[in-house]
């Protein structure tokens, strides 16, 4: 099969797949894979049929009738169709980007670099005051560090103003981030919750202003001029929390730089469940440009005071 045809065939994959989907090689230039995770076979089976469609409006039908399509389920016995998938880990890792983008990927970096040295040059009275609120208050460093998953899985050092006491524990938020990332969905709902933790023994009445106003993320801007995150994009996780993760939810951390605020923070916050809340990641990773960064910045204050009132 020439590329061109392969071409035609991974643009109908694109437009076939939803958010939660990957597409890649298996083999290069020979079978090429639409990862549907926790999916339904029904819902799978629909998804095939719109791909199936897709194919046949690029190619023809003659030459859709002569591809080999097959609908495997991971975990689930092989069947007449062929032998069962690797573990679903293994094909997120085979999987590759679908395109390169140079000039939108360093467009973004410029507003990065011009963006926080904007915004520090800004705030940078109210992180003076900030840091020594922080040294006054309370016994300890003004700025805290803690390592976090970068793009690719790769872990960093992200700098906050410090929140909580030095002596404070782990054991809330990990409580509480598990049962977030495992149980958030899987409850009824009424429309009225709350997903973070509302009342914590460990923050600092400082603490409490710092995080109402957001201030304790300033120190994030120079993490952003490292390049290690961006203006926009999916909040970084502790490494403990991608523990806890679904094969499919790791894609929020391998296809774009975390961010100092995202699609989730503007749309959702602390609205949503964690599925949803990867499910916003993913689709701004599809559909990012500089103009959705743009607008998201905007959103973002108008958000903050929504979320802190």
């Amino acid at each position: 099969m020439d590329e061109a045809t392969w071409a035609s065939i991974v643009r109908a994959a694109a437009v076939a797949r939803r958010d939660v989907d990957a597409v890649g090689w298996l083999e290069h230039g020979a079978v090429l894979a639409l990862l549907m995770p926790g999916t339904s076979r029904q819902v799978a089976n629909k998804v095939v049929r719109h791909l199936a469609r897709q194919i046949a409006r690029r190619l023809g039908d003659d030459a859709a009738a002569g591809l080999s399509m097959r609908l495997y389920g991971h975990g689930v016995e092989a069947g007449a169709g062929g032998a069962d998938l690797p573990p679903v880990d293994l094909l997120i890792d085979a999987f590759v980007p679908e395109t390169t983008r140079p000039a939108s990927d360093a467009a973004k970096r410029a507003l990065d670099v011009l963006g926080s040295l904007v915004l520090l040059a800004v705030f940078s009275p109210a992180f003076v005051v900030a840091f020594i609120a922080v040294k006054l208050s309370s016994p300890g460093p003004a700025l805290f560090r803690q390592v976090r998953i970068g793009r690719r899985g790769e872990p960093f050092t992200m700098l906050k103003f410090r929140s909580m006491r030095v002596d404070a524990g782990h054991a809330i938020h990990n409580d509480y981030v598990t049962w977030f990332i495992t149980k958030s969905g899987q409850e009824p709902r009424n429309g009225d919750e709350v997903f973070k933790l509302t009342t914590d023994p460990r923050v600092t009445p400082v603490g409490q202003w710092l995080r109402k106003t957001s201030l304790d993320e300033v120190p994030q801007f120079w993490n952003v001029l490292r390049g290690e995150m961006s203006l926009v994009g999916p909040r970084p996780p502790l490494p403990f929390e991608v523990d806890k993760y679904q094969p499919w939810h790791r894609r929020r951390v391998l296809e774009a730089k975390p961010g100092l605020t995202g699609l989730w923070q503007v749309n959702g916050r602390s609205r949503t469940t964690f599925d949803e809340m990867v499910r916003m990641d993913l689709a701004y990773v599809r559909t990012r440009s500089l103009w959705s960064d743009l607008r998201i910045i905007a959103a973002t204050p108008l958000a903050m005071f929504k979320g802190g009132a």
